[in-house]
């Protein structure tokens, strides 16, 4: 499986973004997908999670009733739709995909990266 992110850019706060995550191969819909972030000189984090069949979601504290994560398994794309964006926000964001039932929060649990988009929120 191939993982390419798009749909970053520069937007202020306040301001709502919709990053995709393509996959290539036929398999695409039995992964589970995961989207991180990691700012300059920080440690990459955990954002959300979407279940192979969209049915089941989790995102961390700090983005939760701002960012909405959706796949369309026809399309082979997963979607994170970003609202009411904070200069805090600003970093690379990935998505990954494991075919693992591991903890969804480590990246080490991932076997498939893209390549990041970044996002910038201005103030």
């Amino acid at each position: 499986v191939q993982l390419q992110a798009s749909g970053g850019g520069l937007v202020q706060a306040g301001g709502s973004l919709r990053l995709s995550c393509a996959a290539s191969g036929d398999t695409f819909s039995t992964y589970r997908v995961g989207w991180f972030r990691q700012a300059p000189g920080k440690e990459r984090e955990f954002v959300g999670f979407i279940s192979w069949s969209g049915g089941s979601t989790d995102y961390t504290d700090s983005v939760k009733g701002r960012f909405t994560i959706s796949r369309d398994n026809a399309k082979n794309t997963v979607y994170l739709q970003m609202n009411s964006l904070k200069p805090e926000d600003t970093a690379v964001y990935y998505c990954a995909a494991m075919s693992s039932f591991g903890s969804y929060y480590e990246t080490y649990e991932y076997d498939y990266w893209g390549q990041g988009t970044q996002v910038t929120v201005s103030s």
